[in-house]
């Protein structure tokens, strides 16, 4: 097996890892609150914080793990395809393979190695150089970060790309390499944080919605989300057109590894929220001064908004690997041209389009189905355990977190076959040319459907913390905690917890692996009509 193949078995077993940590595990404790069932610092808040150690360590981790590994395989394979003659007779070989340039061959996994050691460096700005000293500088020192590692990395990216690859070379008649474009994380980065942050207008506006109930909360940070899209799509697509004059596909791989690859510093901060959210509810729950639970929330607000910027990264990483995926998938299978008049095509652009919904329609229910039986769990406990209401007796916490773990994994068994079967069955049934429509409408959908859901759910999310902070005139004017803004905010915090781990399926990379059986044996219900 050639390094090729072994780096697409890696990205298709990598595929499989963010399948069953996908479900946000903490989303029950929240409805627990907004409901007032249970008080928040008693049984709802152990589970909760389960929750967002789940979260930390398996929402983004391992959809990023998998993107760069697919990202990997997929400059891989680019660099070493051959191009073929009319028989399938190879003409020349890869730009690097045929001459064996190993150092060139090995530029895509190089990117990542660099991108840790610059990750490394960027840490002593924020630990040793310039130490936070408030709760108000905390957010903005969590960008300081994002952008020095961008600054950083754009050097050392451009060096690796001096010493690894030659001057020029063809790939396919497409061009030549220059860089990789790290700026674009940039972009997604602060327009995240505009959108979810409570020191920009929009998370404020969510928060004020809250004056006239839940509807209009729902209603406004549903907009915020849907406006969000815009900004990022329009630099995804600059780079994608950017990186494919540069370098056709090859290009377009090398991109996503530039995006992440300074994603250490990217988790860092995305599981920084978490962190904070668990250290304020251990506060509560032990009775700290009020003083104390003050800091968390400031620096779990500042949390929120790094956790969505870790998942546009995560979002916009994808959709470059996939349409790279893409790319090699429709060479693989040997289609020519990707003819969107055809209706074997159109057929599989309309069905691939619908998967990212069906799919997080599937997560979220399980979301729901998770916190009911939660629900129930602690009215039992409050009916079956003498003193639990009022605070002298001690609830079943470990009944509640297995509650939370067990449906984590059970209920992504149903959306993680979707994901696995859709291609196997429509590149078997109905062939290569429905399969390229099917993933080119999953990509175009699953996209967008991913951030507009990140960034409603960071904005319901900061748009309570905004509230119950009351660090504004127009903060205090709301209320604090308990009142009928508060009570609103909750709901639509409550709405976006499941919607922040909400995100689309990545198909390509099965049907590129089964593009040559699917070429060969597939379309048997299309092949006979």
């Amino acid at each position: 097996m050639g390094l090729t193949s072994e780096l697409q078995v890696k990205g298709l077993g990598a595929e499989f890892l963010p399948r069953f940590t996908d479900l946000d595990t903490g989303t029950p404790a929240e409805l627990l609150c907004s409901l007032h069932i249970a008080p928040c610092h008693s049984l709802g808040d152990l589970p909760d914080h389960s929750g967002r150690e789940g979260g930390a360590g398996g929402g983004a981790a391992p959809s990023v793990f998998r993107t760069m590994k697919q990202a990997e395989a997929e400059a891989e394979v680019q660099s070493g395809r051959e191009k073929k003659g009319r028989r399938g007779m190879p003409l020349t070989g890869g730009p690097f393979g045929k001459e064996h340039k190993y150092t060139a061959q090995m530029f895509p996994l190089l990117i990542s190695p660099t991108g840790l050691l610059v990750c490394l460096v960027t840490t002593l700005f924020a630990t040793d150089l310039a130490k936070v000293r408030r709760a108000a500088d905390v957010g903005p020192a969590l960008k300081r970060q994002i952008l020095i590692s961008t600054v950083l990395m754009t050097g050392a990216i451009a060096a690796v790309t001096y010493l690894s690859l030659p001057p020029s070379f063809t790939l396919f008649d497409a061009g030549n390499v220059k860089h990789a474009p790290v700026h674009l994380r940039l972009i997604i980065g602060y327009v995240t944080e505009y959108f979810t942050s409570n020191a920009y207008a929009p998370v404020r506006s969510v928060a004020m919605s809250c004056r006239t109930g839940a509807a209009t909360n729902v209603i406004f940070g549903l907009a915020v989300g849907y406006k969000s899209v815009i900004v990022p799509i329009l630099a995804i697509v600059s780079a994608i057109y950017a990186s494919f004059r540069l370098a056709a596909m090859y290009g377009i791989a090398v991109s996503a590894l530039g995006m992440l690859s300074t994603i250490a510093t990217g988790l860092a901060i995305d599981a920084y929220g978490p962190i904070s959210d668990n250290a304020g509810g251990i506060a509560e729950m032990s009775g700290m001064a009020s003083r104390v639970r003050r800091r968390t929330d400031a620096l779990d607000a500042a949390g929120n908004t790094t956790a969505a910027i870790g998942k546009g990264f995560a979002i916009g990483s994808a959709a470059l690997v996939s349409l790279a995926l893409f790319g090699a998938y429709v060479g693989r299978a040997g289609i020519q041209a990707v003819d969107m008049l055809s209706p074997r095509v159109f057929v599989g652009l309309m069905a691939g389009a619908m998967l990212p919904y069906w799919f997080s329609a599937m997560t979220m229910r399980s979301v729901g189905s998770a916190a009911l039986k939660m629900v129930e769990e602690v009215r039992r406990q409050f009916d079956a355990i003498p003193g639990l209401a009022e605070g002298l007796a001690i609830p079943d916490y470990a009944t509640c977190v297995r509650i939370s773990t067990d449906a984590s994994l059970r209920e992504m068994m149903a959306p993680g076959a979707l994901v696995m079967l859709s291609p196997l069955v429509t590149g078997t049934l109905f062939g290569v040319e429905t399969l390229a429509g099917l993933l080119a409408g999953a990509l175009v959908s699953g996209v967008q459907v991913a951030i507009s859901a990140s960034n409603s759910g960071g904005a319901w999310d900061n748009a309570k913390k905004y509230i119950e902070a009351g660090a504004s005139e127009e903060a205090r004017s709301l209320g604090p905690k308990g009142s009928e803004a508060h009570k609103a905010a909750m709901i639509g915090d409550t709405i976006g917890d499941p919607l922040k781990d909400t995100i689309g399926p990545l198909m390509a990379v099965e049907a590129l692996v089964f593009a040559p059986f699917f070429a060969q044996h597939g379309g048997i219900i299309f092949n006979r009509l």
